[in-house]
């Protein structure tokens, strides 16, 4: 029997006339004859609001939060069960601990060790839909520990891994990938298909359809995915995005999206001695704080000295200026400068292996733009860059137009396998 396992979002299930919906699709699927297990968010905005109150509370304590907050997906996995059961569909609610997610003790950036599927597989054995909150797990004493903002999806792709899904289903409120954010740019195109290397880059580089981490499970495990609605009355999960994991037969295009990501901050360490080592002590130091670094750039050493540049999170800024200033001292730097108001605009695609002169097109087009570049990181198939965010939509607009990405490549306008 064909397995799913489908994650819902928050938008997906934020009312009690959404969850309806869902169970209603989970309930189509199983009436053809498909086994589902259900994966889901806390409704939109309820995580925000449970991390306002341990706020107001005023004490900082990791383990306690991740307690409170993990309950947003708990209700909502069983008002979804309660709402299965109303339609005549055997199903049950799980909690992380009951499905067998183990996490390390990392509170709020927890990272999944292992899953004990036994208990899942008894109910899809006695055909029942369990339906599990996302985005947590238990650790080795027993607590609950979250797996960060958009863990859920990373929870859906751990399950369909353990289980051997036929594919991980993703629904949000968009109908799959596309060029870029059509909230952005008017004209965006819908992928049918993305290479899955191609949605790694672009999940890192800011789009927010799916979480980076769940790509990178999937990419290890193989696990088909695709994105799909929820807002739609269509209940046959076959649309949407494939994330796929062979290249077309046909030739690639050179650029397959624009991403871009305005959540990012910019830290320039000024007058850092340029001798070996200097780098290293700098980003251990924000390491050991638990903060992630993204693109990095060094200048060309004058009088001895350098400057040394690299990019946070935003909601992780203050805590790195407060580390990278002491780090800053010890060595003998002159400054530390902060910058919050930037964006990273990035064009991704796997044809850009074999094709030159994207970079030079893009650096021209910003140039045409009047937007001036502050830093620049490449691979492959990949080319970003650093600018002001007020630019950012200006950037994106012109890269989509200068891409011609709103035109659906000349294989799948003769194929008819694109939107027209």
């Amino acid at each position: 029997m064909t397995l799913l396992v489908q994650k819902y979002g928050g938008t997906s299930v934020a009312d009690i006339a959404r969850i309806r919906a869902v169970a209603a699709r989970v309930a189509a699927c199983r009436a053809r004859g498909v086994q589902v297990v259900v994966v889901v968010s806390a409704m939109a905005g309820e995580t925000n609001r449970l991390l306002r109150l341990c706020a107001e509370i005023g004490a900082e304590g990791l383990r306690e939060q991740d307690s409170v907050i993990a309950t947003g997906e708990q209700i909502v996995a069983g008002l979804l069960a309660l709402e299965l059961q109303r339609l005549g569909v055997a199903a049950r609610s799980l909690t992380g601990e009951q499905v067998g997610i183990r996490t390390d003790a990392a509170y709020g950036k927890a990272r999944i060790v292992d899953i004990r599927s036994e208990v899942l597989r008894s109910a899809l054995n006695n055909d029942e839909v369990p339906v599990v909150p996302g985005f947590q797990g238990r650790t080795a004493t027993g607590d609950i520990a979250t797996l960060g903002r958009g863990g859920t999806d990373t929870t859906a792709v751990a399950l369909s891994a353990a289980l051997s899904a036929k594919e991980c289903q993703i629904f949000t409120d968009v109908d799959g990938i596309y060029t870029t954010d059509p909230r952005v740019c008017a004209d965006a195109r819908r992928l049918e298909t993305v290479h899955v290397e191609e949605m790694l880059e672009m999940a890192s580089l800011g789009a927010k359809v799916l979480q980076l981490r769940s790509v990178e499970f999937a990419c290890k495990y193989q696990v088909p995915l695709r994105v799909l609605s929820s807002l739609t009355e269509d209940h046959d999960c076959t649309g949407g995005t494939l994330i796929t994991y062979e290249e077309n037969e046909m030739e690639d295009p050179v650029v397959t999206g624009v991403a871009f990501n305005k959540e990012e901050a910019k830290i320039t360490v000024a007058g850092v001695p340029d001798k070996p080592g200097i780098a290293h002590l700098l980003l251990s130091a924000v390491a050991k704080s638990n903060i992630n670094v993204d693109m990095i750039v060094q200048n060309v050493s004058s009088a001895g000295r350098t400057d040394f540049s690299f990019t946070v999170q935003r909601d992780e800024f203050a805590r790195a200026m407060v580390t990278t200033k002491t780090a800053a001292a010890t060595i003998g730097a002159t400054e530390v400068l902060g910058d919050a108001d930037i964006a990273k605009v990035s064009v991704v695609g796997i044809g850009m292996r074999s094709h030159p002169g994207v970079a030079s097109l893009m650096f021209k087009t910003l140039s045409d733009h009047q937007i001036n570049i502050q830093m620049i990181s490449t691979s492959e198939i990949k080319t970003s860059v650093v600018i002001a965010e007020a630019q950012m939509e200006t950037a994106v607009q012109a890269l989509h137009t200068a891409f011609d990405l709103a035109q659906a490549p000349q294989e799948e306008r003769i194929t008819g396998g694109a939107e027209q």
